[in-house]
């Protein structure tokens, strides 16, 4: 049985929806409460067990990559201030780095999300691995990754997260056709893309976060481009339904909060601030 120990983070996009805002500070590093969008996806990935991450980047984009190195400069000016608080912060995010490793892939022209797989290609070596978006954060007890990996751990088979969708928003997002296996499990039979609310199959979306296998690789490679200019992993794992190969779909526990455009950020903002043992009681009171 083959365990998951590594995880593709593609984090290169243009962030288009948030321009101006993203031409100089990566959405990824905005902040969601006290922490930045990239640091929920590094913890995701590091307590559902992943020791490797391969973060797929721009050139214009590594300042990410800054925000995980130790700063020894700015601990010594909190040490001699005494900001013991602000340093017990800082310890945290190095802790948050301890037992990973960090690898980087460039994606020099942004293609789409399945060419940015297709860039960490040579991290793989014929492992199973993870898909992480930035764009999704899930708000859950038990890590998202975390339930994929057991269902990949039983089956062996690539799993997609699913979360089911409002009728007005199912033609926002790629929509399954399923057959349902057990409770929450279901065999993918197709997705169909941004579907009108006539043609959908279900109200099950893909959520940004899979557990696949070494097979999607030559699928990517040889996908039409869409006409948007751009190779889909949604195209590439329809390709591989139709070739037989089995893909598990599983509705995970947990809160689905969105980052990929400005009032899905606001949203996901306002929920994690509300819920914070620091903050949200003030901010109710606030709110009232």
């Amino acid at each position: 049985m083959t365990e998951v120990k590594k995880a593709i983070i593609p984090i290169a996009g243009l962030s288009t929806r948030f321009l101006p805002l993203s031409k100089s500070v990566p959405k990824e590093l905005w902040p969601l409460v006290d922490k930045p969008v990239i640091q929920y996806i590094v913890e995701e990935v590091k307590k559902s067990g992943i020791s490797q991450i391969i973060f797929v980047i721009s050139p214009k984009k590594k300042a990410i990559l800054d925000y995980f190195k130790k700063s020894r400069e700015i601990e010594k000016i909190l040490k001699d201030r005494k900001k013991d608080q602000i340093l017990a912060e800082l310890k945290h995010l190095e802790d948050i780095s301890q037992d990973i490793s960090f690898s980087v892939a460039l994606q020099k022209k942004q293609l789409g999300d399945g060419h940015a797989v297709l860039q960490a290609e040579k991290f793989m070596n014929q492992e199973p691995f993870a898909v992480l978006f930035g764009d999704d954060i899930v708000d859950s007890s038990s890590p998202c990754l975390l339930q994929l990996l057991n269902i990949f751990k039983t089956s062996q088979k690539p799993v997609v997260a699913l979360a089911r969708v409002s009728k007005e928003k199912i033609p926002l997002y790629g929509i399954v056709e399923v057959e349902k296996i057990a409770k929450r499990i279901f065999k993918i039979k197709k997705i169909v893309e941004k579907p009108t609310l006539e043609s959908a199959p279900s109200d099950l979306a893909v959520v940004g976060k899979y557990v696949l296998t070494p097979e999607i690789f030559p699928y990517l490679k040889k996908v039409k481009i869409a006409q948007r200019g751009e190779i889909g992993m949604a195209d590439a794992l329809a390709e591989m339904i139709k070739s037989g190969i089995i893909i598990y779909g599983y509705e995970f526990e947990g809160k689905w909060l969105e980052c990929g455009n400005k009032l899905g950020w606001l949203r996901s903002h306002l929920h994690l601030s509300l819920k914070h043992q620091q903050f949200g009681p003030e901010l109710k009171e606030y709110l009232k």
